[in-house]
């Protein structure tokens, strides 16, 4: 099973963590079932950006961002080449590194 490598986070995940995941399941729910709470205003149906990540490593065996997946992200805060919605990119076969954005485009959250 893949490795899903997530870097220090001030809030969500201070020290780090890493998880595993079956490979088909999306980076957002893989997080959220292992207790990493990322932001997912619209409930993971591609229709914000609160879910914001950066693939530091791996992103090459996800498939590619759709176009819907690509409009969106231009709406996201510190977007980055390797920028995914990770209710969108599903784990593949190799391990990833991914970082959490500080922030994201919601003014405010439920949880804070």
């Amino acid at each position: 099973m893949p490795r899903l490598t997530f870097l220090p986070h001030e809030t969500l995940c201070p020290e780090g963590a890493v998880i595993e995941a079956e490979p088909g399941v999306s980076i957002c729910d893989a997080a959220l079932a292992q207790g990493i709470e990322i932001e997912h205003a619209c409930d993971r149906c591609a229709a914000c950006t609160t879910c914001h990540v950066i693939v530091r490593a791996g992103g090459d065996s996800l498939a590619p961002a759709d176009d819907l997946e690509e409009d969106l992200l231009d709406r996201a805060w510190g977007l980055e080449p390797e920028s995914r919605l990770s209710c969108q990119a599903l784990v593949g076969e190799e391990d990833l590194v991914i970082q959490i954005p500080l922030y994201t485009i919601n003014m405010v959250s439920e949880r804070r």
